[in-house]
């Protein structure tokens, strides 16, 4: 209607036509007494007679995309679930690796995907953001490598491995060799990262197990469910907003305890249970991984279980006790009956 009166048919006519705003109520303001806005509203040259609205359509690449190869050489794993194994190398500028292919896993089988890592697939070299983002059970990558950010980005029950390149001389639990925000939203699935990352590690996870030899600022941040294993130091703010799920901190330096935001986690004592699945956990992220941090954690283990601290949401915690009860109450009900 507004456009209309204007005389126009259409927002793009409206883009630029300066000529019809009229900004002397505005200058005629006490505050704004004297002030000269013809700079703001000088229409530029245009000597190319170009638009000036947006008017050429986004180019994504898709065309060019690597998931295009994927999804033809597994084109028999995707028809007839017939495991296949392929390698690859990789580089920066190829971003969302395996996203498409989990598109056609998923448009194929549904929300069951297929039998574990009935896909498997090695990259080498450095991946660009978001690799393996919501890649789907029976999708298993291995990146011997580096990654950026966005690693596992909504996770819907693939499993991600990255491990530091066969010929590197550094360290790689005192290095960084994934960035910012993995584990992102992911809901279910595996990660197993021989290796320090960014900040913001598993924000939102929902339901995904995750091992990490490191993590920056904000980790677990609004975690609602799953597990994560940090065999290493923590940035700050860690578990800020956590509602759900379990973290287990490798506390070697000691220091954990001023570096997770207590609003609304405990550091709870671990029980026999917990030892038992963190030795599983820790022990298959060195079968998949080959890391020195895992080896040496397990080599030394009566020693090591000590250092490890439990964050538990308070609420999670409440959660689970009415659960136990509700559960002890049936079995006396039931042998009473």
């Amino acid at each position: 209607e507004y456009l209309a009166q204007l005389g126009f048919r259409s927002l793009q006519e409206a883009v630029g036509r300066v000529e019809m705003l009229n900004a002397k109520h505005a200058v005629d303001h006490w505050k704004a007494r004297g002030l000269d806005i013809s700079p703001i509203l000088a229409v530029p040259q245009n000597p190319y007679n170009q638009t000036p609205f947006y008017s050429t359509p986004q180019d994504h690449g898709l065309d060019d995309a690597l998931d295009n190869e994927l999804i033809a050489k597994c084109d028999s794993a995707l028809k007839t679930a017939q495991p296949i194994a392929l390698e690859y190398s990789i580089n920066n500028t190829n971003r969302t690796v395996g996203t498409m292919l989990g598109y056609e896993v998923t448009k194929r089988f549904g929300e069951t995907g297929l039998p574990d890592a009935t896909i498997s697939i090695r990259f080498t070299g450095s991946a660009g953001q978001s690799f393996g983002a919501f890649i789907p059970k029976g999708i298993e990558l291995r990146l011997e490598g580096d990654s950026n950010d966005y690693l596992g980005k909504g996770l819907s029950g693939g499993r991600i491995i990255l491990h530091t390149d066969k010929r590197a001389k550094f360290v790689a639990h005192e290095n960084v060799i994934a960035g910012n925000v993995i584990g992102y939203g992911a809901t279910s699935g595996e990660i197993f990262i021989s290796g320090i990352v960014g900040e913001r590690f598993c924000v939102r996870n929902s339901g995904a197990t995750a091992v990490v030899e490191g993590v920056g600022d904000h980790g677990c941040e609004y975690m609602t469910g799953g597990r994560v294993v940090v065999l290493g130091a923590t940035g700050r703010n860690f578990a800020a907003g956590m509602s759900g799920g379990i973290a287990f901190v490798y506390d070697i330096d000691e220091e954990f305890q001023s570096r997770v935001n207590n609003e609304l986690v405990d550091l709870a004592a671990l029980d026999e249970s917990d030892l038992v699945w963190l030795e599983q956990i820790i022990r298959r992220h060195h079968e998949l991984t080959n890391s020195v941090r895992a080896n040496d954690v397990l080599a030394n283990w009566q020693v090591a279980k000590t250092m490890m601290r439990k964050v538990l949401p308070r609420d999670y915690a409440r959660v689970i006790a009415e659960i136990e009860k509700a559960k002890s109450e049936k079995v006396v009900v039931t042998a009473n009956g």
